[in-house]
């Protein structure tokens, strides 16, 4: 119950959290039950993840905003899990990552029945929620299961014994297997090995680290209290980012978004929609204009990116 619970709530309080304005956010297209898919039955979502805040304004600046979302299906069939993520933008990328959860301390070694070929080019990386280092500018005191001591259930805090202490104990093991595609010439292996080191590794072990001390906040919580906070998160970020999505469209509108961006993002354009260069009009679309000058694109551009 511990696991196949707790995330949910988790998930939804760090969907909260990083929904802080135009820039970073969630936003929740679907949350329903299916049958019949990965896992057997489960529970489907898809979410929108707006990512900008997370990418340098320099870099960001010279991005249409469709690149700044990365797109995420999820099928939770507890105790399997199937997520996957693409960006609109970049057609060649998707991250793929299977999940099994299993009651011991980690020592399967091919629980995804990986044939021969695949265990030759895969890495084992084991994260310890506790030993893991995490770096100075993400630590919190009260996120760190060395110190947390959980007042509704006695648990913590952990030592760097921890798995060993609980030998013979309650365990949980979540096996992951994490596919990365970025078929980009020239990029392809620093791409692909930075996703592994911080958008998967240094996510999970934040994630999970997150999920033990926030424990007291939905150990008692029911499946009908979960689906309630679910709910009330998706109309909160729902109206969060229809905000957002307002407060960019006027400062479109103003010509607020600075000459370099609006240069950049214009060659954008041009390079995509046949030499032609889009001007967002105020009642929201594009059309093509002669020069670069002051082109951009608008979130409801014609041209696929």
């Amino acid at each position: 119950r511990v696991v196949q619970e707790g995330f949910k709530p988790v998930v939804a309080k760090k969907s909260r959290e990083e929904s802080s304005g135009e820039g970073s956010g969630v936003e929740i297209l679907a949350n329903r039950p299916y049958s019949d898919g990965p896992g057997g039955s489960g529970q489907y979502t898809h979410k929108i993840y707006h990512v900008g805040s997370h990418i340098p304004s320099w870099f960001r600046a010279l991005l249409p905003k469709a690149a700044l979302q990365v797109e995420e299906e999820s099928w939770n069939a507890y105790p399997y899990t199937r997520t996957r993520y693409t960006c609109p933008f970049v057609e060649k990328f998707s991250i793929e990552i299977e999940t099994y959860y299993r009651p011991d301390a980690g020592q399967q070694t091919n629980v995804f029945n990986l044939s021969a070929a695949e265990k030759r080019q895969r890495i084992l990386d084991t994260i310890d929620i506790v030993r893991d280092p995490i770096s100075p500018g993400e630590y919190k005191p009260e996120e760190d299961p060395k110190l947390y001591h959980s007042a509704k259930t006695g648990r913590g805090p952990l030592g760097d014994d921890w798995l060993e202490a609980a030998a013979g104990g309650p365990l949980m093991c979540a096996y992951k297997l994490c596919k990365v595609e970025f078929r980009y010439w020239g990029m392809q292996s620093k791409i692909e090995q930075f996703i592994h080191d911080v958008g998967e590794r240094g996510v999970m072990l934040r994630a999970h680290r997150q999920a033990w001390c926030w424990q007291d906040e939905w150990t008692d919580l029911t499946m009908e209290d979960i689906r309630q906070l679910e709910e009330e998160t998706a109309r909160m970020l729902a109206q969060k980012m229809a905000k957002c999505g307002q407060a960019w469209d006027r400062a479109q509108v103003a010509g607020q978004i600075p000459v370099p961006a609006v240069t950049q993002l214009g060659r954008f354009a041009a390079a995509c929609c046949e030499g032609a260069t889009l001007v967002p009009q105020p009642g929201g679309g594009c059309v093509p204009a002669r020069g670069l000058s002051g082109a951009v694109l608008s979130p409801a551009c014609p041209c696929r990116m």
